[in-house]
């Protein structure tokens, strides 16, 4: 499914949309170039949960987790991972398989340790269709 979103406000709608849609266990891998709009959509997805406080990108320690919301969110950034063993040392399996939801930025860089039923979504930019202007590809979820 493809969404296209004009704004800000938009992706961040999306993302909410999916978040009050998300269920426990699910891993949702998010991609997409730098500035393309993962943060606004992950702090939607947050939103749906929930969870109110500030949601920021973890891009320094890879890991951080909410627990406030109607499911507990574990929000990986992997950008700056060296290899699959850091997320070992982190125990990313107790997020994954565990009775949150989760959600990694970057996911392409660690593809080998991806659940086969993850929700996948990818965001891209189309500067001649304006500056604000992203197509989300959204591959295993309905909406």
């Amino acid at each position: 499914m493809v969404i296209e979103t004009n704004s800000a406000e938009e992706t961040f709608r999306l993302g909410k949309r999916m978040g009050e849609q998300a269920q426990a266990g699910e891993v949702y891998c998010l991609n997409g170039d730098l500035g393309t709009g993962k943060t606004v959509f992950t702090q939607g997805f947050a939103a749906g949960l929930g969870i109110a406080g500030p949601v920021n990108s973890p891009t320094f320690t890879i890991l951080q987790q909410y627990e406030e919301g109607r499911l507990p969110l574990s929000h990986f950034d992997v950008y700056r991972i060296g290899d699959v063993e850091e997320m070992e040392e982190i125990g990313y399996e107790d997020c994954f398989y565990g009775e949150g939801v989760s959600l990694v930025e970057w996911s392409d860089l660690i593809r080998e340790i991806i659940p086969e039923n993850a929700v996948r979504i990818t965001i891209e930019k189309d500067l001649e269709r304006g500056f604000d202007y992203r197509r989300i590809t959204v591959e295993g979820k309905e909406l």
